[in-house]
């Protein structure tokens, strides 16, 4: 499989911590203008848990860990959610634990043994609950907003922006309600829906419009898991990796960093469907996790050779390919 290099450039340390005892047992609450996703570490008689994710919408909290914190150290990292376009946003810290894109829970392995457990590191950061056995600790960002209907406004506005939507000058309260109310129509939502509502339909939105940057993989099939490979060109130096075992639902991210790749192919397998995606770009592949140099004598290397269809990343810095039925579904268009 693909390393996965977290682009440190676009991490931005903004995890303040602003705890307060709460009836929950560990809440996160969610001050920044992102809809984020959150994971929690939970150190056990020395061993590591991890489990996520935790979704918050701006101006909500959530509980992440439901039992009594009567472990000794709990941690916690958050990203911002794929609807946004350009680099994922990152709250955390300078501990290693394994993640995974999709839900999980893991019984960690050391943070070098990721990749075996189908996983990646990320930077975690540390939660101290004073001994306490309900938490409460804040995600912020450089922005500090003066009330929870301020966050939630300005989440909202974010999302619009993402989808296209001019929002700016002196008249931003109308261009915004405005905005609101087009976006309402074309989602059919009811005026009355929720804000809840609202956050759902705009990110579901979003994440087929925006691409934000590296190379996303998104099954949004009928027929339950996929498993993805993909191939790299660069001059005339090629390469290919597999395979990411994508949910039905959920997104994978192939490569993190932007994309500066002169072309970028894909090859999905889906439930008795071998060639869900495919096409005359031939590279070799396994039938377990790979990383091959090269394009050329796949059987002399022992391995066997795949059809890959190019997907349309020039001159972009992000690609999310999304995976229907029926294969891969044209970009939407803005």
């Amino acid at each position: 499989m693909m390393p996965r290099v977290w682009p440190v450039a676009a991490f931005v340390p903004l995890l303040l911590f602003a705890p307060a005892p709460a009836r929950a047992q560990l809440q996160v609450c969610n001050q920044t203008s992102y809809i984020v996703y959150t994971a929690v570490g939970i150190a056990a008689e020395g061993k590591n848990i991890t489990q996520g994710w935790t979704r918050i919408v701006p101006g909500d909290c959530e509980t992440a860990v439901k039992e009594s914190l009567t472990r000794t150290k709990y941690f916690l990292y958050a990203r911002s959610s794929s609807a946004y376009p350009g680099a994922e946003r990152d709250w955390g810290g300078n501990v290693e634990l394994c993640s995974k894109d999709t839900n999980f829970a893991l019984l960690n392995p050391p943070a070098a043994d990721c990749e075996m457990a189908d996983g990646f590191s990320e930077p975690y950061a540390p939660v101290s609950t004073h001994g306490f056995p309900a938490w409460t600790t804040t995600l912020t960002d450089e922005t500090q907003h003066n009330s929870t209907a301020a966050v939630r406004q300005r989440g909202v506005e974010r999302l619009l922006l993402a989808l296209g939507y001019h929002i700016s000058g002196a008249a931003l309260d109308s261009t915004r309600d405005k905005s609101i109310d087009d976006f309402r129509k074309r989602a059919k939502l009811s005026p009355t829906a929720s804000a809840a509502e609202l956050f759902d339909a705009l990110e579901k939105a979003a994440k087929k419009a925006s691409a934000p940057a590296g190379y996303s993989i998104c099954n949004e099939t009928k027929g339950g898991d996929v498993w993805a490979a993909i191939a790299l060109q660069n001059g005339i130096a090629t390469s290919s990796s597999g395979w990411w075992k994508i949910a039905q639902g959920a997104c994978a991210k192939a490569i993190t960093d932007p994309l500066t790749y002169d072309r970028v192919y894909l090859h999905v397998e889906g439930h008795n469907k071998p060639a869900l995606v495919s096409g005359p770009a031939k590279f070799c592949v396994t039938n377990i996790t790979f990383q091959v140099s090269g394009a050329h004598d796949c059987k002399s290397k022992g391995l066997s050779e795949a059809g890959f269809a190019l997907t349309a990343t020039k001159g972009l810095s992000g690609y999310v390919a999304h995976i229907g039925d029926k294969g891969l579904i044209a970009p939407a268009k803005r």
